[in-house]
């Protein structure tokens, strides 16, 4: 049970205790009420994921990422996590996959990074070299929806298929759903290949190519 849950359950607790219950069955609580409670100003919920502490990875941050844009995007792109080059340097669009995603916005795209709104799916580095687990990912889960909540995008570009997994909930092969387009909610999803096994597999850029081409196209 993560650190959220712990909280429900004892806020649920001790509101029963208070109406004189000394005994009550096993309470399940419920995480994704947290995105109700989260505030209608994209700076407000910013300063509260960079205040967030509802699950271990806390421990292994040196600071959560919200995000960098364009709070009125048409188009978001969405990693899975934060990666330890960008935790390291409290940057985005680091490293040679981030200049990679860099050149398909602006060369390809024709857009500018400021433009677009980029984001993680879950907002810290996880441990070592781990994936996070389905409860750190649940914790973040509601300040990602939020914030698509609040900006609005029309397009939805998720980096590999973690990002895609967390975000839709999706766990078919990835291979049958890159590059297709996805409705979710008033948005459309995108998935792509992520840049960094774009740079270690160069052969699939031509892929990737015809990708942001779709995107374009969605955005024009």
């Amino acid at each position: 049970m993560d650190s959220f849950q712990n909280l429900a359950l004892l806020e649920n607790l001790y509101r029963l205790k208070s109406l004189g219950y000394s005994y009550v069955d096993p309470i399940t609580p419920n995480i994704q009420t947290a995105s109700n409670t989260l505030p209608d100003s994209l700076n407000t919920l910013e300063k509260s994921i960079a205040q967030c502490y509802l699950c271990d990875l806390c421990k292994s941050r040196s600071q959560s990422m919200a995000g960098y844009g364009n709070p009125r995007a048409d188009l978001m792109f969405v990693d899975a996590y934060v990666s330890a080059a960008e935790d390291e340097s409290s940057e985005y669009y680091v490293g040679r996959s981030g200049t990679m995603l860099r050149d398909m916005i602006e060369k390809v795209l024709t857009l500018k990074v400021e433009d677009v709104y980029f984001t993680h799916a879950v907002k810290c580095k996880p441990f070592g070299f781990q994936n996070p687990s389905p409860s750190e990912c649940g914790s973040c889960a509601p300040f990602l929806s939020k914030q698509i909540e609040l900006i609005k995008p029309r397009i939805i570009v998720t980096l590999g298929a973690d990002a895609y997994q967390i975000l839709s909930g999706d766990c078919s092969d990835f291979e049958r759903v890159r590059g297709a387009v996805v409705p979710l909610g008033d948005a459309l999803i995108i998935p792509m290949y992520h840049p960094l096994y774009l740079v270690r597999n160069p052969s699939m850029k031509k892929e990737a190519m015809r990708d942001l081409q779709t995107i374009k196209a969605q955005l024009s």
